[in-house]
């Protein structure tokens, strides 16, 4: 894949968990060359430094016309929109940046549920520069969906899901450092996407789950590891979980259970985290998503933790509870990495 060298949009947002799709493009990805982040609020910084103290070289810069005032900056193939907001609106004041952006001859790549190629006034000027407007999210023809067949039971390759017991907690991000892991250790492993920020990254396989009709979410779940099994040959798929089995938001995991037919899953937590994410409800510990998993007869392998609301030492007892609590390796993936995760992978497949 011919990488497209991109500008990323997040104006503000991005020491916010908002912009989880600019932080997965900081962290790696085969699609986009990222040559700078646009944030006012952190102009002047590396992105990799704001995102988690890391030097990447990227550079931050307040606007889209400070990008272009710079002295032989590098023309950007693409802007795209960096973040991810609940209800998926375009905030307006990001109207303004794309548009400068499109008059400098950028394509817009957009992840949010308000579609710039709907836009009258995104149209006119897509037009006018001759680029792209990219939307993610906009829902495919029916025509082109397939419903579940059955032939999921046809893969012989182990399938893992990574669930979470709420959203936004790093289930794409914990699933992509497993990949990478597995194969530095010799493994072929493939990732299936399921949410924007994994197609930007550039994963080959997956869909665009919540834009997807609901009666084909099971078979389009399903075509991505059967094509995925039958062109790239892994020995392990691994599928990236979106929002919580009981988020009353958006509850979302069974299809990854049933429809997939994943019979592993590494269980995303965050120890600190009281309330469902957008809800007033407890989430109320993890043992209910375990024994939730296993009545879909799938096995947990291990438990990866987000640390958000804790102190390292907080995070660290919390750890060694659940340890204690369910028999499980319980790893934070940030802070040590992810071969916990694998050996518990590895010797379950085995």
């Amino acid at each position: 894949m011919i990488k497209q060298k991109a500008i990323v949009l997040t104006n503000g947002w991005l020491d916010t968990t908002n912009a989880k799709t600019c932080h997965g493009l900081i962290r790696g990805t085969d699609r986009f060359e990222v040559l700078a982040v646009i944030d006012h609020k952190q102009a002047g910084n590396d992105a990799g430094e704001v995102l988690d103290g890391k030097v990447r070289n990227i550079p931050i810069l307040s606007s889209i016309a400070d990008y272009y005032a710079q002295e032989n900056a590098a023309a950007p193939d693409a802007c795209v929109v960096g973040v991810a907001l609940p209800g998926g609106q375009l905030p307006d004041d990001f109207r303004a940046e794309l548009m400068l952006a499109a008059e400098q001859g950028c394509d817009l790549v957009n992840g949010l549920h308000t579609f710039l190629s709907d836009d009258e006034a995104f149209q006119a000027a897509a037009t006018k520069h001759n680029i792209k407007l990219v939307d993610i999210r906009k829902p495919r023809p029916r025509h082109e969906l397939q419903f579940w067949t059955g032939k999921i039971y046809e893969v012989e390759q182990p399938i893992i899901a990574v669930l979470g017991t709420d959203c936004a907690l790093g289930k794409r991000t914990t699933t992509r450092w497993v990949m990478e892991s597995l194969r530095q250790r010799g493994k072929q492993a493939e990732m299936i996407y399921t949410g924007q920020t994994g197609w930007m990254q550039g994963s080959p396989y997956g869909f665009i789950f919540d834009s997807t009709v609901n009666d084909f979410i099971g078979g389009e779940l399903e075509k991505a590891v059967l094509t995925c099994a039958r062109e790239a040959k892994p020995d392990y798929i691994l599928l990236e979980g979106q929002s919580a089995l009981r988020n009353p938001s958006g509850p979302c995991g069974s299809e990854y259970l049933l429809s997939a037919n994943a019979k592993g899953v590494i269980l995303q937590h965050a120890p600190g985290r009281e309330c469902f994410e957008g809800s007033s409800k407890p989430i109320g510990g993890i043992q209910r998503d375990l024994q939730l998993i296993k009545l879909y007869g799938s096995e947990v392998l291990a438990i990866t933790l987000n640390g958000e609301e804790l102190s390292e030492e907080e995070l660290k007892v919390a750890q060694e509870q659940l340890r204690q609590e369910t028999g499980l390796p319980v790893i934070r993936p940030k802070e040590e990495g992810v071969e916990e995760v694998v050996d518990a992978i590895i010797s379950w497949e085995e």
